[in-house]
């Protein structure tokens, strides 16, 4: 008689870890490692447009990698990695290690199991100690913003852990190039009438530098939010 498949091995089946990564060969072994502890086995899937050995630790441990090289941004990586995924629910993170690993299996049952499209992880229910204080403001200005044009309490716009509902990522269009691409990818599921949950998550520490340029992720961040809210 066949083992029956346990809760936590259905939902790693149907699961996806997506990752966009340049040049985080000192953080991206710990990163896999970490999402395999907690959830063995699930697929990884990397849009890489790294200059350095990032592509091949990746694979050496297992992860499938899409190289967009030379780079086209972030935003193209991540409509890259979002729409190459063929399992129900793809969970976003980030390459150095500032997200929480431990959060992929119950983002992922809200998903699965309780109906919800878009389940966002939320790093500003204070300031995270490992935060700058001109990105935590900026952060907390168009967060505040959001909400006031949208109606629902909105704490963090740019939250780089988050999961999906594939069936809603292929219903929607989105402008995948410049910056702050997150910021649609939330809002555009709001004004659309799905199902969305809010979740506070840890923010940990960086390994690595982070390759965000404030002026164009500000500017990028205020003309997603104005065409998301008014459709310009």
């Amino acid at each position: 008689m066949a083992n029956k498949e346990s809760p936590v091995d259905e939902i790693i089946r149907r699961l996806t870890v997506a990752m966009i990564t340049k040049n985080e060969e000192e953080a991206i072994g710990k990163v896999i490692e970490n999402i395999k502890a907690f959830a063995p086995g699930v697929e990884i899937l990397i849009v890489d447009s790294s200059s350095d050995q990032t592509p091949l630790i990746a694979e050496r441990m297992g992860a499938r990698v899409i190289r967009q090289f030379p780079p086209k941004g972030y935003g193209p990586a991540m409509e890259l990695a979002l729409r190459s995924s063929q399992r129900e629910v793809v969970i976003t993170m980030d390459g150095d290690n500032t997200y929480p690993p431990e959060r992929i299996i119950p983002f992922a049952r809200m998903i699965l199991n309780e109906g919800y499209d878009l389940v966002n992880g939320c790093r500003l229910r204070g300031k995270p100690k490992n935060m700058p204080w001109s990105n935590y403001l900026g952060n907390f200005f168009f967060a505040l913003l959001a909400s006031i044009l949208f109606g629902r309490r909105i704490r963090d716009l740019h939250s780089g852990m988050r999961a999906y509902r594939k069936s809603m990522i292929d219903q929607l269009s989105f402008r995948a190039k410049g910056a702050a691409l997150p910021v649609e990818l939330l809002l555009k599921p709001l004004t659309r009438g799905f199902r969305v949950a809010f979740v506070d998550i840890e923010y940990q520490n960086r390994i690595g530098i982070s390759k965000m340029n404030p002026l164009a992720t500000s500017l990028w961040t205020l003309r997603r939010i104005l065409s998301a809210r008014f459709g310009r």
